[in-house]
């Protein structure tokens, strides 16, 4: 036993620094969980002498008119976002696998990963630039094929649609990565075995690849699952306008209206406890049924 904690001590020790972090940044902010219940006064202090007024907070939200459009516009746009960003990746890191010209590849690999280190700050001015209806290099090529201009970002039709898709362009490249290194480590003798036995190309990808790939796809799909209530906060908020809130409002940009700017901190601690116990619900059920038809398990 000691020979073991000494092995694994150096592990332990990398671990530190993180779990020091989860603590300060989430665990110790639950305290404020309270506020939701609340009709939170900022003079008297987080400890003070509140109001307590169970759960009204909670009834208030449920009660705006435009709460259930914006609990769809999350669930939509974050739901379309998962399922592209698992099958997109899998499918381009399949693609890439196949490629025999190792130059290609890489400069493909590093195309692709490349928006994946730019905030959104940064992507939502290009894209400003570039879906503008006026000088908009998309509108003008569109405008090239005879197509009818089309404001991207201010229109409630097209907003939901440009979010998914440039997140997915975003997000897809680091995917890709992974998977892609999920695919180095299948065993080469079974496609060498499979050309033996007369396989082709697609029937290796899908009977060797594919399920060689099985346990990253739970893993990611399992933590996807979490975040189905997290529709993408920096995005939307860089990209989105008062005439798209039909559209495009989610529950974080809620959350920030009604919180920072309205300065109704209990409503909006409401809506961000509400987010929280569906995510945690979320997750847990995902994990059941990883164990259960996947055999995964983190612990």
């Amino acid at each position: 036993m000691k020979a073991k904690w000494r092995r694994e001590l150096p592990l332990h020790v990398m671990i530190l620094p993180g779990l020091i972090l989860i603590v300060l940044f989430s665990y110790i902010p639950m305290a404020g969980i309270t506020i939701a219940f609340q009709r939170f006064i900022p003079a008297k202090g987080l400890f003070g002498d509140q109001q307590w007024i169970g759960w009204d907070n909670f009834q208030y939200v449920m009660s705006l008119p435009n709460f259930t459009q914006v609990l769809w516009n999350t669930l939509f746009i974050s739901s379309f976002k998962l399922i592209l960003g698992l099958i997109v990746p899998i499918v381009f890191a399949v693609l890439l696998n196949e490629l025999k010209n190792n130059v290609i590849k890489r400069s493909v690999q590093t195309a692709i990963y490349l928006p994946y280190f730019l905030s959104w700050v940064v992507l939502g001015g290009i894209l400003i630039d570039i879906l503008s209806p006026s000088g908009g290099i998309v509108n003008g090529f569109l405008g090239l094929l005879g197509i009818p201009k089309i404001f991207f970002l201010g229109d409630n039709e097209w907003f939901p649609f440009t979010l998914i898709t440039s997140d997915v362009w975003k997000n897809f490249g680091y995917g890709t990565i992974v998977y892609l290194a999920a695919i180095t480590g299948i065993d080469p003798g079974l496609y060498e075995a499979a050309t033996i036995d007369g396989a082709n190309r697609w029937r290796k990808i899908w009977h060797i690849t594919i399920p060689g790939m099985r346990m990253v796809i739970v893993l990611l799909s399992v933590l996807s699952l979490g975040q189905l209530l997290n529709a993408g906060f920096d995005q939307v908020f860089n990209l989105y306008s008062p005439q798209v809130y039909e559209s495009g409002d989610i529950l974080d940009t809620f959350v920030y209206r009604i919180g920072l700017l309205d300065a109704q901190y209990g409503v909006a601690t409401a809506v961000g406890f509400f987010k929280s116990v569906i995510s945690l619900t979320l997750i847990s059920g995902s994990y059941f049924l990883a164990y259960r038809f996947a055999k995964y398990r983190i612990f």
